[in-house]
């Protein structure tokens, strides 16, 4: 079994379309703040840091959808490590509805950050990513070392 951080959430209908479903750009939303959440959760060392000069950028972000969500549906929304390159982590997210009967699937995300630190002229350079953020990611990676 994967080890996974869970965000959870009802949906809104502030978060649906004229359609009355989610509209898709809610997903990456939703994704922030599973991320924001971690951080507060499992590495508030590294909020502190963003204070300073620590940057996080969004490098890359992506969702698939298999059903659809609707207004007061509960999601539970789980990230994973899905990897660490030098000062990059990618995060693996998996939407799931939940109610009576097991979780469904409802769509799954990856999402790549780079670490950066920003000088005082405002350049942005590669930064290591932080031990405490490092340290709170090897709980929920997917490969477990003896």
């Amino acid at each position: 079994m994967t080890p996974f951080y869970e965000h959870r959430q009802v949906v809104t209908f502030a978060d649906t379309n004229v359609v009355g479903n989610v509209y898709f750009s809610h997903y990456f939303e939703w994704q922030g703040r599973c991320r924001e959440r971690f951080l507060a959760d499992q590495a508030p060392e590294v909020l502190q840091a963003l204070a300073g000069d620590l940057v996080l950028v969004t490098a890359d972000c992506s969702c698939e959808f298999f059903a659809e969500l609707y207004a007061l549906d509960e999601v539970s929304i789980r990230m994973s490590l899905g990897g660490i390159e030098a000062n990059r982590v990618t995060m693996d997210f998996r939407y799931y509805r939940l109610g009576a009967g097991p979780a469904r699937l409802v769509a799954g995300g990856r999402q790549t950050i780079a670490c950066m630190r920003r000088d005082p002229a405002g350049a942005l350079t590669p930064a290591e990513i932080p031990a405490s953020l490092r340290r709170a990611l090897d709980r929920y990676s997917p490969v477990t070392t003896p």
